[in-house]
């Protein structure tokens, strides 16, 4: 049995694919598995690190701009499509695949309309709460759209297959329990720990407030906190709060370019601070943790606000936009929120009921329903 795979552009679609193949891997364990992405993508070093191959084609985004620049990028968008579809038909037809999944990025597209010219059986995953362009496109094409929020269902029109199956993570992040994992990370079990996370390029605003906010925390030493600054923002931060609390680590006050081991960073975490992708806010579901939630405003259709609201009206998440609060009033918000550990119980409950703790199985099912047919 042969599984195509198309994901690009971000981790939080990446790692939805991860996921499902993996388990698909399990099933099935001689059952092949192909990638393709885009040509020079995250997608090309995350996909191999985790045993898969990945072949790409070339494919690039839309510009929202009337500025000429704008107009020229998508007319090279337009071309990319109609090469992209060509090339996809082909690496498709050579591996010969029973069924090909998409989970979101610009790539998704020619790769799922030459399957389904090809009469292969074709699937998209939508994470977000809002359906993205590409999403969009297919989703009268398609044989299904699986959407990662039950209200995302209201957004497709009639005739379209939808289906509630939430976003799927991987398994490591199910891995742990807390004390295990704070016990791995050298805290204490009895002092709480806040985490930090911005993506893998980090936040220029959040890394601003951190700037301050960091300090305040190695002063008072209230709890244990690690931040995330992203690649391109570390070594800016870092040189100052050299200067403004040198002892920092010391007093438990841990920032690093990049979380790599994340499933145990997030399972020892009290509190999690963070963007509101939709992978993210799977993660935080699947391990039910409360979040302050501070949704990117560089996002089309402002969609991580929305995705946001929906745990904030589950009960499991705060929310704030940036240009709410300043570091001092964050990190008030911050020992409140961890002093009042009956609500931040109540809050992880709420994370935990919101999820789909079965979603990649769910997934799963789906795909081999349509090659029992």
């Amino acid at each position: 049995m042969k599984f195509l795979f198309t994901c690009g552009g971000t981790a939080g679609h990446i790692n939805p694919a991860i996921a499902v193949a993996g388990r698909l891997k399990q099933l099935i364990p001689d059952c092949e598995i192909l990638f393709i992405g885009a040509e020079g993508k995250m997608e090309t070093s995350l996909v191999p690190r985790e045993g898969y191959e990945i072949k790409t084609i070339e494919i690039s985004n839309i510009s929202r701009s009337l500025s000429l620049s704008g107009i020229k990028h998508n007319i090279h968008t337009l071309k990319t499509v109609l090469t992209g579809t060509s090339a996809a038909k082909k690496i498709v037809k050579e591996f010969g695949a029973d069924i090909v999944i998409g989970t979101g990025g610009y790539v998704c597209y020619p790769v799922l309309k030459a399957a389904k010219k090809l009469g292969i059986p074709t699937i998209v995953h939508e994470s977000n709460a809002v359906p993205g362009l590409t999403t969009k496109l297919l989703s009268k094409s398609v044989d299904c759209v699986m959407v990662g929020f039950e209200k995302a269902k209201e957004n497709y029109p009639a005739g379209v297959n939808v289906v509630y199956t939430g976003t799927p993570v991987r398994t490591d992040f199910l891995a742990y329990d807390k004390k295990r994992a704070k016990e791995e990370l050298g805290i204490s079990e009895d002092k709480s720990l806040v985490v930090s996370i911005w993506g893998s390029l980090g936040s220029g605003h959040m890394n601003t407030i951190m700037k301050d906010f960091a300090p305040i925390a190695s002063e008072k030493c209230a709890f244990h906190f690690i931040h995330s600054a992203g690649k391109g923002g570390f070594d800016k931060l870092a040189a100052s709060l050299d200067e403004s609390c040198p002892d920092r680590l010391e007093k438990g006050v841990d920032v690093r370019p990049y979380i790599y081991d994340m499933p145990r960073v997030m399972a020892a975490a009290d509190l999690i601070m963070c963007r509101s992708g939709a992978s993210t806010l799977a993660e935080l579901t699947a391990i039910g943790k409360p979040a302050l939630l501070i949704p990117s405003p560089n996002v089309t259709n402002n969609h991580q606000e929305k995705n946001a609201r929906v745990l904030e009206s589950a009960g499991g998440a705060r929310v704030h936009l940036e240009g709410e609060f300043t570091a001092e009033s964050l990190y008030d918000e911050v020992c409140d929120m961890i002093a009042n550990k009956a609500a931040l119980d109540s809050m992880g409950k709420a994370m935990l009921a919101a999820g789909v703790s079965d979603s990649t199985d769910k997934i799963a099912d789906i795909i081999l329903g349509y090659l029992n047919k």
